[in-house]
């Protein structure tokens, strides 16, 4: 194992285990993204490559893909910070479960999707980010904190 993170590190790549997810940080990534995501901890939403990470000082803790809102209920753009977390939320709206939910945007929340998993970008939500990938949710979920930025963005 020490041998493959020192060959990871010479090609400029780190590579650990975190509850299940996996973290992949290249050194120019943080180039890539926009700044508003590199500074703290933010969970950096992209509406254009469909992308969720989880970056805490410029470096990419958690990545996965992300589902959003269709155009009748879009996925609000903007800076906000998680204010409530729910490991087990059913939507009093729509009586769907919303497993490991992030709230960040009045009922907009960052969620587990059984739906996404099930039939991918075929779907969309009434507005939250969706989530396929329950293992790595369920890591998202456990890192992130309440004040926690996040930034939607195209």
């Amino acid at each position: 194992m020490a041998t493959n993170r020192k060959r990871a590190a010479l090609v400029g790549l780190a590579s650990s285990t975190l509850l299940g997810a996996t973290l992949i940080a290249l050194p120019s990534e943080a180039s890539a993204r926009p700044s508003a995501c590199n500074k703290g901890r933010v969970i950096c939403v992209n509406k254009s490559t469909r992308q969720l990470a989880f970056v805490v000082n410029g470096r990419t803790v958690i990545a996965m893909s992300a589902r959003f809102g269709s155009s009748r209920t879009p996925t609000r753009n903007g800076m906000f910070s998680v204010y409530w977390k729910n490991r087990n939320h059913v939507s009093s709206l729509y009586g769907s479960a919303m497993p490991f939910s992030m709230f960040f945007s009045g009922g907009q929340a960052i969620h587990y999707s059984s739906d996404f998993a099930r039939r991918g970008y075929s779907g969309a939500s009434h507005g939250c980010v969706n989530t396929r990938d329950y293992a790595a949710t369920r890591a998202l979920f456990n890192s992130v904190r309440v004040g926690d930025k996040v930034y939607v963005h195209y």
